[in-house]
């Protein structure tokens, strides 16, 4: 799963406009921007067998990202940081907490079983990665459904189509060069394109979610 997760972001600004789009996004992959770094810092491990379908990532320990009491606490983390850091209003502080915790679920539907139910505990995963062609359409259809809800508050706020359109095409871009580039570069190499890759979908989010300028008379 990789743009799917931005679906639950636009989806929680179609439903709670009052946080900032790039908010969401950020919020969205948080547990693998954390990853990332712990990746590259040696803390939490991986390795590429690009003979597996689907994803060659064989992710071996993530306890502090992937596990769910992990989850759990980023998602509480986050939405505290949201309230009283950024002083976003308690019903959106909250809705970021739950994109948050939304990428486990989804992970969950997607990843073999990597993703441990407790620290040390059994690890769970339904392995969607082994079937590509339906994964890809989940995380396709998924985000174009959410900019679908997000198209819609926008035209009832007098926003306009263009901006989920346009960020819509970007993911969907994003997600073809991810599926083209060949799985290489060791660990730290990975976590530092997720990076890269997360950073890249955050300033784009708050590009397309500047407030439309009035027209001249």
């Amino acid at each position: 799963m990789f743009v799917g997760h931005y679906a639950a972001a636009i989806a929680a600004k179609a439903v709670e406009p009052r946080a900032p789009l790039w908010t969401y996004a950020l919020a969205a992959q948080l547990v693998d921007v954390a990853w990332g770094g712990l990746v590259i810092a040696g803390v939490e491990r991986l390795s590429l067998d690009p003979d597996l379908p689907g994803s060659a990532l064989v992710l071996e320990h993530m306890p502090y990202t992937h596990s769910l009491p992990a989850a759990v606490l980023w998602s509480v983390g986050a939405a505290a940081a949201a309230r009283f850091l950024l002083r976003l209003p308690a019903v959106a502080a909250g809705m970021l907490g739950a994109v948050v915790f939304s990428h486990w679920l989804l992970d969950l539907i997607v990843h073999r079983p990597d993703l441990a139910l407790w620290f040390g505990g059994p690890k769970v995963g339904f392995a969607l990665w082994n079937h590509p062609v339906p994964e890809q359409a989940l995380e396709i259809g998924l985000i174009a459904m959410a900019a679908a809800a997000w198209g819609w508050r926008r035209g009832v706020e007098g926003q306009g189509w263009r901006a989920p359109v346009v960020f819509l095409g970007f993911l969907v871009a994003l997600q073809i060069v991810a599926m083209l580039l060949p799985a290489e570069g060791g660990a730290a190499g990975m976590g530092l394109s997720a990076l890269g890759a997360y950073l890249a979908v955050t300033l784009a989010a708050a590009f397309a979610d500047r407030p439309r300028r009035p027209q001249a008379p």
